[in-house]
């Protein structure tokens, strides 16, 4: 690493951060590291989870930490387009007495949206996010509005309520970096919970990094070197979960479809975020494993043998990183 005070830096920033967030979030200290890793890398997130798993108190303490605008979403069957991205209404200028558009910036206008429940809204309203995900910006009319940046998605979904939901099309799901699963507390941090649930809310988040140093370690990560024999083993992982005739025997018998080239370009961006909080100097092949999973999991399909054998997605990249060590 050229700058060792970068480094040095962002091991002490990201301490700080974890000890602000555990004011507030007990446990959880994995998802909270991959969520660091998503913000380094200026991805986007879904959350999967169960009701009552504070998703949305630890992404507003998040925001808190990080000096980053919040808003919250509450997605649901009747949210319009122009609820979250804003719309036109004419009025009259004062001065020339014309009637004219202004436009009203919705929600999306912020750092850090939080999509709640993101499938429970149709199909069309799911697809205002496209654009600002992929691009950061919308358009409005004939008019195009950069949003602030850092710019982030942070979607939860309730994995056990299926009944009027509309589930995200691949193409949404593919612009999220990760997929990232909240489990229950441990028995012992459930009792924490319990026990400090009424000092958990008046706690005062401070910034710990502002977004200008944000905005500088994202670029050391997108700057880190990495070598070619690690590069190939993010390719060759990811082009083995496609269906074709060279297909290894767990793709063939357990995947209907496979991940995209977005996997392994987010995967390799990811390795580097996860090497740089670890003081590496570059990933290796075991930083690209641990990632596999979150940016996987939702990129890859399972077929009917896969669910009749009881095979997730979670098991099938087992298999799978088994195979190609």
């Amino acid at each position: 690493m050229d700058n060792i005070k970068d480094v040095d830096e962002l091991n002490q920033l990201k301490k700080n951060f974890d000890a602000e967030i555990a004011k507030v979030i007990v446990g959880q200290k994995e998802i909270i590291d991959q969520i660091f890793i998503a913000l380094l890398c200026n991805g986007h997130i879904i959350l999967q989870g169960v009701p009552g798993l504070a998703k949305t108190l630890l992404i507003n303490s998040i925001s808190k930490a990080l000096d980053l605008n919040f808003s919250r979403i509450q997605f649901t069957p009747d949210l319009m387009p122009a609820d979250i991205t804003g719309t036109e209404i004419i009025q009259e200028n004062k001065i020339s007495g014309k009637r004219e558009f202004k436009f009203y910036k919705g929600p999306i206008f912020s750092n850090i949206i939080l999509a709640d429940e993101i499938n429970r809204t149709p199909p069309k309203t799911q697809a205002a996010l496209l654009q600002a995900m992929q691009e950061q910006n919308i358009t409005i009319g004939n008019k195009t509005h950069v949003l602030e940046k850092p710019f982030f998605v942070f979607a939860t979904q309730n994995p056990i309520e299926q009944e009027g939901t509309y589930p995200l099309p691949e193409a949404q799901l593919d612009r999220f970096m990760f997929n990232l699963i909240i489990d229950y507390p441990s028995n012992e941090e459930e009792k924490l919970i319990v026990k400090n649930i009424h000092n958990i809310t008046n706690y005062d988040i401070k910034t710990i990094i502002t977004i200008d140093q944000l905005i500088k370690f994202q670029k050391i990560v997108i700057n880190m070197p990495i070598s070619d024999n690690v590069i190939n083993f993010a390719v060759n992982f990811v082009r083995s979960t496609r269906i074709n005739e060279n297909s290894n025997k767990i793709t063939k018998n357990w995947l209907n479809w496979g991940a995209g080239p977005r996997a392994s370009s987010t995967l390799i961006m990811a390795a580097k975020a996860f090497a740089l909080i670890n003081q590496k100097a570059t990933p290796d092949i075991s930083d690209i494993e641990y990632m596999i999973k979150p940016i996987l999991r939702h990129r890859i399909i399972p077929n009917f043998n896969a669910e009749a054998e009881g095979m997730s997605c979670d098991n099938i990249l087992d298999e799978l990183i088994l195979l190609c060590k």
